[in-house]
């Protein structure tokens, strides 16, 4: 017998694979090129591993004193980082994460990098933050520095520079951030042409960032329902 709890997940589900199976028809797109992004911050264990047996085989959690526990539980997805990252937990995220999402500055690079290395990992594949309207305060690097901060990743020969990601600041319309968004992917692919992953869209807006080419959807409010209050 299936408990509440998943059939509620599980029909949430349901609603979002129909947004975003109409989103990607709308704007010429193959609903099967997109990647489902399960946000499982702040849940349980047991909400994500519901996710993962749904059938959602990539899940994300934004603080490392979550995600690696969570990481260690439950082995089956791969494990996306999608919070700020603070150098001192690099090393412990390059340990689990598949793709780190929020690279946006010189010193993270590094101390990834040494993270790879000291878990005797071969690569890890980041994404480039872009910061759409200048704030420190939500982190990402300015447009214009994307792409040395791509030849940074690169030039460790552990860290593969696999695209961008951005969140759409709240005074911006979806749109106009995504398509900005899209440009700086563009440019980067000129001196990274593998670089092809474009992480855009939460709940929220997630039919903007599909017509603005996002191959990475971070869905967690429309999955999982308001989130519970952080610990601590």
């Amino acid at each position: 017998m299936t408990d509440p709890r998943t059939e509620q997940i599980a029909a949430n589900l349901a609603d979002v694979r129909d947004r975003i199976d109409k989103a990607a028809r709308s704007a010429g797109r193959d609903p099967a090129t997109l990647t489902l992004v399960g946000v499982t911050k702040t849940f349980p264990v047991q909400d994500a591993r519901r996710l993962y047996e749904l059938g959602v085989t990539d899940l994300a959690e934004a603080r490392d004193q979550e995600a690696r526990v969570k990481a260690r539980e439950l082995t089956g997805p791969r494990w996306h980082f999608v919070g700020r990252l603070q150098r001192n937990k690099a090393g412990s995220v390059a340990s689990y994460a598949a793709l780190v999402h929020t690279v946006d500055r010189t010193e993270l690079v590094r101390a990834l990098a040494n993270g790879v290395r000291r878990a005797g990992r071969d690569r890890l594949d980041v994404l480039l933050q872009v910061s759409l309207d200048g704030d420190p305060e939500r982190g990402g690097a300015l447009p214009v520095d994307v792409p040395a901060l791509a030849d940074d990743a690169a030039a460790t020969g552990v860290l593969r520079p696999a695209g961008v990601m951005a969140i759409a600041p709240i005074d911006f319309d979806p749109d106009e951030a995504f398509g900005a968004l899209a440009a700086v992917a563009a440019d980067l692919r000129a001196g990274h042409p593998d670089a092809s992953l474009i992480s855009a869209g939460m709940s929220g807006d997630l039919e903007a960032a599909v017509r603005n080419g996002a191959t990475h959807l971070r869905i967690g409010t429309a999955l999982l329902g308001g989130r519970p209050p952080v610990a601590g």
